[in-house]
């Protein structure tokens, strides 16, 4: 990774967490530094995403497992589609929650976190249906679609994982949900960034035109020996001859 736009996002990171919390648009938990922060509306917000035709048409919809986003895991499980929740590291797969198989009062259990743990199945990445819809928690992001999370990267490692597998098509949208507070003007895009093509905050939708380029699948030069170890699916992966 360049040291320099590695400074630079972080700093982006930190302009936006700190305006969130000096604007009081923060919402638990806390501290949401070091986070993909909730953000007061994020109800809302997951609200307008959920009259989008991008997720109208989707019948299998990944969602990050971040605090902010549970309210689309809830629109995704009400709307009666198949949800996907990555597991730490990928090291088991996704948990994927079917709502036919629950009653109506489960769906809101079933939107948190060890609630899908508790009421969906552990699926292993080769058993995955095709995605149609992938949801990114964000930190920042532009009106372009650039955009960075909390520094981690493995939202981009799941993604070209997904990518290396089939799994996940070039033409499959991406969008996320954020608050106003998180629109900056720049972000530095790095070759195994995934930008996004759709942007929802509570208060409007922005389609990012034309959309950006992202990775085909695991750009494995960027890779270090310790993310590898972190991450035995790109293990799996590479041995599979997913890095030809």
């Amino acid at each position: 990774m360049n040291e320099d736009l590695s400074t630079r996002k972080q700093a982006i990171r930190e302009s936006v967490w700190a305006r969130l919390v000096a604007e009081r648009q923060a919402a638990f938990p806390f501290p949401i530094r070091g986070r993909i922060p909730n953000f007061r509306g994020a109800s809302a917000a997951a609200a307008r995403l959920a009259e989008q035709p991008e997720f109208e048409r989707a019948r299998v919809v990944k969602v990050n497992p971040d605090a902010p986003q549970r309210p689309v895991r809830q629109r995704v499980l009400d709307a009666r589609k198949l949800l996907l929740m990555p597991t730490p590291r990928l090291r088991g797969g996704f948990v994927v929650v079917d709502p036919a198989r629950l009653d109506a009062g489960d769906r809101a259990r079933a939107s948190s976190i060890a609630g899908a743990f508790a009421l969906g199945s552990l699926v292993p990445l080769v058993e995955l249906p095709a995605i149609d819809l992938i949801v990114f928690g964000t930190v920042a992001v532009t009106a372009r679609g650039a955009r960075v999370g909390k520094g981690e990267g493995y939202a981009e490692l799941e993604y070209a994982t997904l990518r290396t597998l089939g799994r996940v098509g070039p033409n499959v949208p991406i969008a996320t949900t954020v608050h106003d507070a998180q629109i900056v003007d720049s972000v530095p895009i790095e070759p195994f960034d995934v930008p996004v093509d759709l942007i929802v905050t509570p208060t409007r939708v922005i389609r990012c035109e034309p959309r950006l380029p992202k990775p085909s699948g695991v750009l494995w030069e960027y890779l270090s020996d310790r993310r590898l170890e972190e991450m035995p699916v790109l293990q799996e992966l590479r041995r599979a001859g997913g890095d030809s």
